[in-house]
């Protein structure tokens, strides 16, 4: 239903610039009546980082940046939402226009620049809703005019882990300038360290939220050699791979294909997918990884966990596809686990990361 009144709709909804369309989409949500999902096959349950997900498919960090529309994201059959990017203060981010669609290529650029209604706006939206279960995340970002951005991130996690499930630390936006400076060995050390301890402050005697960190696919890989071993090191609880390319392929047809921010949608999906593979090489199962980045049907998706995904997240596709496409992705691996005679995902997860590493199949 929620797939064929998408498809009625989204001529009308394409006429409109993107970020109108994607403000629309989100005061819908949070009006409208949350859902009821059917309930998950028990072959999609999953457990990571201490949590035990009813399915692995999520909403990606920027939908729902300032957790507005948590209940409705949820109603559509998401197993767990992701908020944010977050930031300490309140601000406005880039000017506007700041994202295209590149419909040719099922793609979206986007420069928004971590525009948020700031910690305590988040914070009291998410303290009204606590109660109505569900798993919800919060990525943190660090304000552009910051003179300490190590200091935010503690700051955020100090403040809103007693009322998430997870934080992510993204120091991968390509939007904010210097931001993916921190991924360096010797600055993210520093910031994890900190924001871990924070968030262990903030737990007190309760159990600690855990904590992601979310990269970039553009890093060599001395550069996530790196990454991986301050994660390691610093007992980070997972890592999400990955957010927006700042790369331009050849093969992108959009007429907005030379704009400026980060790239997402099915351009996104060999990339990003590599990336996965190559840290869950380094990773060595030691905790799970999320993957996105272009997942756009069942097959993607299975190709994100083939890769060392543990977890699946997007929200482009649903640009080009509808909400319809949540429900479509869960049938489609539930099937694949059927077809497989499996009777769970997690047996799936890094199956193929060597071969998919080395570039020989997706």
């Amino acid at each position: 239903m929620i797939g064929a009144l998408f498809g009625l709709a989204r001529p009308l909804i394409h006429k409109l610039d993107a970020e109108t369309a994607h403000r629309m989409s989100i005061a819908a949500l949070a009006a409208a009546p949350a859902l009821r999902p059917a309930a998950d096959p028990p072959t999609l349950a999953t457990e990571a980082f201490g949590l035990r997900f009813a399915n692995p498919i999520g909403l990606a960090a920027g939908f729902d940046k300032n957790a507005e529309a948590v209940d409705g994201a949820l109603g559509l059959g998401f197993g767990f939402v992701e908020v944010g990017g977050v930031t300490p203060l309140p601000q406005p981010g880039n000017p506007r226009p700041r994202v295209f669609r590149l419909p040719e290529d099922e793609a979206v650029i986007n420069r928004y620049g971590l525009n948020s209604e700031g910690m305590e706006a988040v914070a009291a939206r998410l303290a009204a809703r606590r109660r109505k279960g569900g798993i919800v995340g919060v990525n943190l970002g660090a304000n552009k005019d910051s003179a300490d951005r190590s200091a935010d991130y503690a700051t955020l996690a100090r403040r809103l882990a007693p009322l998430a499930d997870f934080l992510t630390v993204n120091v991968s936006s390509p939007n904010t300038p210097g931001l993916r400076d921190l991924q360096a060995e010797s600055a993210l050390d520093d910031l994890i360290a900190r924001t871990l301890a924070a968030r262990d402050e903030a737990a007190a005697a309760g159990k600690p939220t855990p904590v992601l960190i979310k990269i970039a696919p553009d890093l060599t890989m001395p550069e996530l050699d790196g990454m991986v071993a301050v994660a390691r090191k610093r007992g980070v609880d997972g890592i999400v791979v990955s957010n927006t390319t700042i790369a331009r392929p050849d093969s992108l047809r959009g007429a907005a294909r030379a704009e400026t921010g980060g790239l997402s949608g099915k351009p996104l999906f060999e990339p990003s997918t590599r990336m996965l593979a190559e840290t869950f090489l380094r990773v060595e199962r030691q905790f799970p990884l999320i993957g996105v980045g272009g997942v756009d049907s069942a097959q993607t998706a299975f190709a994100k966990i083939r890769a060392g995904a543990t977890l699946v997240q997007f929200y482009s596709a649903m640009v080009f596809k509808g909400p319809g496409l949540v429900g479509e992705v869960k049938r489609g691996l539930d099937g694949e686990l059927r077809k497989a005679g499996l009777p769970r995902l997690t047996a799936l997860v890094g199956r193929d990361a060597q071969a998919i590493a080395r570039g020989e199949t997706l």
